[in-house]
């Protein structure tokens, strides 16, 4: 009995072992080696994904969703870009459809182009008929019979009577020299021509002969039909032989006087047909020729006038007033002749901004590309440099690229420079041609630079002025003849940039416009030494976001820590490294500018 107790206790526990080890091991099933490391490296890494916008690339998330700016599903980071190139845009298919970007492809402008020239200007008086109404006779003014401004005379009326006494005394020589005509005529003949250089009438003097009366009043009249432009003189008044009663000028004909920018001048040309409009006539169109182009520009307003001439029957014209005039001048272009249509440029002026296509890409790309502009034909500008023939313009939704080209910190209007990779695609390299002789002279302009940056470190005008000083000294003794074709020309447009900003510190004392000079001038020296190399000399481009109210700016400097010389103590630390010094031109991957930015 005691045998059987011991079997059956023996039994049971063997049962609730075999459950208890069911319970634990058997739900597994056995896995490969290797399998559950796998596993886990897998979920890392889906985890640490991050999800953005292709409109706007600030947004950042560690999952899924919609844009909280413009509700667009996010797509993950490594999907949003495949270029480090910061002058390539790219978009996914879905945002370039909602951005309803256009492409146009770049054509020729060969054959007969019309450039629109748009001129404002006034009626101007023609001074060829502006004449002066003098008294010939010294006197006392008694009486006018033109007594405003504006008044319309006719040659021959009545303008003034004169008290003379020096008529009264000539009269009195003619009466006296009628009792000697006879022995002394030349007595007679020399007081009427006295009388008649005073422009007295021959019927007066005829008249004086046979009463034998003084007159002491004489009458001026208007020798010239027109309108006065103003009054000179009052009642009372005494003048000199000679002097002016009235302007008068005629205004049967008129002057149209068109201003002109100086980048018009060229297109414009004597005997030209231009169509103008005065405000003041609505519903008319007049035209005329320009008959004169001024030789000097005014220096301030940077205009040239151009001058037309119309009758003016009736008076219609009235000086002074505007007019708004088009002249059609006809542009000869050759077969290499390129346009872009205006819908494309962003900004106008001789360095202008388009985005080109990227032709193959994978996804729609488009370039940030500045562009030379020529004349405006129509609705399209001349292209001078920066396109090819057939590459592909966006014309509509350009902006929308560019805002958020400019938002993911690229090239950009507003952030034009970001630099490519190494500044290989925008500075010519010169270092395998450049003397060593000449870098070291530049390497001393750079050393001078340093100690201005200093200046700006320590937020001190006068010292920056004095360094300012000593950079000019520096770049004096660049011997610019150690360099030849290519590299002498870029050397020299460098130069001019650097010593204009560099006089600009130098007379300045206001610490702001000092900086943003310095700006300038770090700009001008960056693509020098990028240009033509440091000989091994080690220097950091360093980058400040914030600068100029978050437009930002670079700067150079010999160490790798940063201080700042556009805010001093106020923000000492706030910057970034963006490039390092010898340039080895090798494309790298385009570091973020705000992944090493403190404050």
């Amino acid at each position: 009995m005691n045998n059987w107790k011991i079997f059956l206790s023996i039994i049971i526990t063997a049962l609730v072992s075999l459950g208890a080890g069911y319970l634990i091991f058997g739900g597994k099933t056995a896995k490969p080696a290797g399998q559950e490391g796998h596993q886990h490296q897998g979920a890392t890494e889906q985890a640490a994904e991050i999800w953005t916008c292709s409109m706007h690339p600030q947004i950042r998330q560690d999952e899924p969703g919609d844009c909280p700016i413009c509700g667009m599903e996010l797509i993950p980071l490594s999907e949003a870009s495949s270029s480090d190139n910061p002058l390539v845009m790219e978009m996914t298919p879905e945002a370039a459809k909602l951005a309803n970007v256009q492409t146009i492809a770049v054509g020729n402008a060969s054959g007969a182009n019309t450039k629109t020239i748009f001129l404002t200007g006034k009626v101007k008086t023609d001074e060829r008929l502006v004449a002066s109404q003098v008294a010939h006779v010294p006197g006392r003014i008694e009486q006018l019979f033109v007594t405003f401004t504006g008044e319309e005379v006719r040659k021959g009326q009545k303008l003034a009577t004169i008290y003379s006494p020096e008529l009264v005394t000539t009269q009195r020589e003619l009466i006296e020299a009628l009792k000697w005509k006879e022995t002394q005529p030349q007595l007679l003949e020399a007081a009427r021509n006295k009388l008649r250089n005073w422009k007295i009438p021959e019927a007066t003097i005829s008249e004086i002969e046979s009463s034998k009366e003084v007159q002491s009043n004489i009458t001026v009249y208007a020798d010239q039909s027109g309108v006065v432009l103003k009054r000179r003189v009052s009642v009372g008044d005494y003048l000199k032989e000679g002097g002016v009663l009235f302007d008068i000028a005629s205004l049967n004909r008129v002057w149209l006087l068109f201003d002109a920018y100086e980048e018009d001048l060229a297109e414009a040309r004597v005997g030209d047909v231009v169509s103008y409009t005065v405000p003041a006539i609505p519903g008319r169109t007049f035209s005329a020729r320009i008959s004169f182009i001024d030789p000097v520009i005014d220096p301030q307003a940077r205009i040239a006038a151009l001058r037309a001439e119309a009758a003016n029957p009736g008076g219609l014209l009235k000086p002074e007033m505007f007019i708004r005039g088009v002249i059609k001048s006809k542009i000869s272009t050759d077969k290499s002749s390129l346009s872009v249509p205006k819908t494309a440029v962003l900004w106008t002026g001789p360095r202008s901004v388009v985005y080109v296509e990227v032709p193959g890409a994978t996804v729609p790309s488009y370039e940030f590309r500045e562009v030379t502009l020529g004349d405006a034909v129509g609705d399209a500008y001349l292209v001078k440099e920066g396109l090819d023939a057939g590459e592909r313009v966006v014309v509509n939704g350009a902006f929308i690229i560019d805002a958020a080209a400019q938002l993911n910190n690229m090239a950009s209007m507003m952030n034009r420079n970001v630099r490519q990779t190494g500044m290989a695609a925008t500075v010519p390299d010169h270092t395998a041609h450049t003397p060593e002789a000449f870098r070291k002279q530049l390497m001393r302009v750079v050393d001078s630079y340093l100690l201005l940056k200093d200046a700006f470190v320590a937020s001190d005008a006068g010292q920056a002025s004095q360094r300012a000083e000593q950079i000019l000294m520096a770049l004096e003794k660049v011997d610019m003849g150690l360099l030849k074709g290519d590299a002498h020309m870029f050397w020299m447009e460098k130069v001019e940039a650097l010593q204009a900003h560099g006089n600009a510190i130098r007379k300045s004392e206001d610490i702001e416009e000092q900086r943003k000079q310095f700006s300038f001038f770090t700009n001008a020296l960056v693509e020098a030494i990028t240009a033509f190399g440091t000989g091994g000399e080690a220097l950091y481009l360093q980058h400040c976001p914030m600068a100029f109210n978050n437009e930002g700016a670079d700067w150079l400097s010999s160490e790798e820590a940063v201080r700042n010389p556009y805010f001093g103590e106020k923000m000492l630390k706030c910057g970034s490294v963006t490039e390092t010094f010898p340039l080895d031109r090798k494309p790298t991957a385009q570091a973020n500018p705000n992944q090493f930015h403190n404050h």
